[in-house]
């Protein structure tokens, strides 16, 4: 991370979230981390997570009014199930986009990063 001091906090919080597929909560996060920092704060996971979306390392999704996280920064959308409010991702084919090149071209700047997140009702929900 350009001019950010190396921490052993952050490095554990984006190891986690990078070896999770369940796009995690701040909070849940947390408790995962605490384990092996017993000292670590809600507010340095905040601070440590909104650095990392900065510096493009996790991606921050929000979502049904929770914020998420995300350790693969490879384009890809994601599938959020309004009934048990677990999010997935959808895997896109190498020389795919979400958007479209007319789209890309209609904006007056450059497109840094994009999300896209589909809701709906996922498999395991609508057997239910």
């Amino acid at each position: 991370m350009a001019g950010q001091k190396k921490s052993k906090q952050r490095d554990a919080l984006l190891h986690e979230l990078q070896s999770r597929c369940d796009h995690p909560t701040a909070e849940e996060l947390y408790l995962s981390v605490k384990k092996d920092f017993p000292n670590l704060s809600l507010g340095t996971v905040y601070r440590n997570l909104a650095l990392l979306d900065s510096e493009n390392e996790a991606v921050k999704i929000s979502a049904d009014g929770a914020d998420r996280y995300d350790g693969n920064v490879m384009p890809h959308c994601h599938f959020s199930c309004r009934v048990c409010k677990r999010m997935f991702d959808i895997p896109l084919p190498h020389e795919s986009l979400p958007i479209t090149d007319d789209v890309i071209k209609s904006v007056d700047g450059t497109i840094e990063k994009y999300a896209v997140t589909l809701y709906g009702v996922c498999r395991e929900c609508k057997k239910i």
